[in-house]
């Protein structure tokens, strides 16, 4: 890392206190760009790292709501506006007790670069709230929404910002979310995607970010000559993301055995199918239950509790040899990268945001393993997201076969730029070098062209 690197990371750590999970995510975009700003000095004399690691606009605001036993609650909302330089925002909205503004600006962050990966005219950002929808009946998770989205809709808007779904924001809150808004601005338009069908959503949506992780690491696997095809792989997570990329899996050969949620994870040797899968569904989209009952129903299950003083998560401890971490920030530990490596694993696609902290990436860049970072890797979310935009302007639907032909074509281009990029700036075969150049250059540039503002 250089002085310029390092003094920037102390001014970033300085001015931004308390917030470890964005502090992460600037170091690891910074280490690669080191390569960038050596070899160009134009932008290091512009600031146009400091001016990206700066949000646009933060907007933080209270969200007050009544539950069933007519009792006030309060939480707190956020919207982090944090680059516009290629198209409006676009990121999504986490409804969860960990989101404070640390978590929702490396978000942002990441989301900036991400977008622009896609080669989609997105400008990045994120959002959401410490509202915990878990538990919380229909009623009180619309009444939150409409609150939530009485003072969100000053900020948004097809031209603007356009929010997504994320953890906890599936297509319920989406629903309840985009009826608020059209009631108060009295207008039908594509200011939020992850819609429902009916009313403007786009096919494939639900299932992009799984199928793009997946679609990701056959692209990574083919540098070797090599496909998915009776491959053992290790997903973790239980929600949308896991459950589109185990489907994915299947589809293309391989066989998933794990799955998890907060409360622990299951060890399907066997496999688990689309028989098994669609349980899985059933469980968690509806019932809104625990992963522990997929191994009451089918037998040969290993149900682990999670133990937060082990130090490791078991989950990434079996023989394998690709992870897609599915779940959220942070789930992959030092410990866990070497196990992962010890147990045969040699393709990672991340399917959440930052998965794996910067010692467990170090460990997965030290091994030459094929490692896709999630702002590569799980594109396939927003990507399909910007579709449904094109889709909500031409006031046209696309079929299933167009947007998943369409998806594959961008996870293929998207693969293209990281190899290109990491070649260019002679670190071949490392992805986040490739992830974090192309997306840094597309909007740098912009960013120049624009002036300083």
């Amino acid at each position: 890392m250089s002085e310029y690197i390092k003094s920037l990371m102390a001014e970033v750590k300085a001015k931004n206190p308390s917030e470890p999970e964005f502090h992460q995510a600037v170091e690891e975009v910074a280490d690669s760009l080191d390569l960038v700003l050596e070899r160009h000095p134009e932008y290091r004399s512009a600031r146009m790292l400091e001016r990206m690691i700066e949000p646009e606009r933060v907007l933080m605001f209270r969200v007050p709501w009544m539950d069933d036993q007519g009792k006030i609650q309060v939480n707190r909302g956020f919207r982090i506006e944090m680059n516009s330089a290629i198209g409006p925002y676009k990121g999504g909205l986490r409804f969860h007790p960990s989101v404070n503004l640390g978590i929702l600006k490396f978000l942002a962050f990441e989301q900036v670069f991400k977008n622009s990966l896609t080669t989609l005219p997105m400008g990045g950002g994120k959002g959401g709230s410490d509202f915990d929808p878990k538990g919380k009946s229909d009623n009180e998770v619309m009444r939150f929404c409409q609150s939530f989205m009485t003072e969100l809709q000053r900020h948004i808007g097809p031209e603007t910002d356009v929010p997504a779904g994320d953890i906890g924001v599936g297509g319920r809150e989406i629903g309840f979310l985009f009826g608020q808004y059209k009631r108060l601005r009295n207008e039908f338009t594509g200011v939020l995607t992850g819609k429902g069908l009916n009313w403007g959503g786009s096919l494939i949506r639900p299932e992009a970010t799984g199928y793009g992780a997946v679609y990701f690491a056959a692209e990574m696997l083919a540098t070797r000559n090599e496909t998915l095809d009776g491959r053992i792989c290790l997903v973790s997570g239980s929600g949308n993301v896991a459950q589109y990329t185990v489907e994915k899996i299947n589809a293309l050969g391989g066989k998933a055995v794990t799955l998890s949620d907060s409360g622990g994870y299951i060890y399907d040797q066997a496999g688990i199918t689309d028989e098994k899968l669609a349980f899985v569904m059933e469980l968690k989209n509806l019932r809104r239950g625990r992963i522990k009952e997929y191994a009451d129903k089918f037998p040969n299950v290993v149900y682990t509790a999670t133990d937060a003083s082990a130090g490791f998560n078991p989950l990434w401890n079996h023989k394998a040899e690709c992870a897609f971490p599915s779940a959220t920030q942070n789930e992959i530990n030092a410990k866990d990268a070497q196990n992962l490596l010890e147990n045969g694993v040699y393709v990672v696609s991340e399917g959440a945001n930052m998965p794996t902290v910067l010692d467990g990436v170090k460990h997965f860049l030290d091994a030459g393993i094929l490692y896709g970072p999630a702002k590569a890797a799980n594109a396939g979310g927003v990507a399909v997201s910007g579709l449904e935009m094109t889709q909500n302007s031409m006031r046209l639907p696309w079929t299933r076969e167009e947007v998943d032909n369409r998806l594959k074509q961008i996870m293929h281009d998207i693969h293209e730029t990281c190899m290109t990029m990491a070649e260019r700036f002679e670190t071949p075969g490392n992805y986040v070098n490739g992830a974090n150049i192309g997306g840094f250059l597309k909007v740098a540039d912009a960013m120049m062209d624009q002036g300083l503002v």
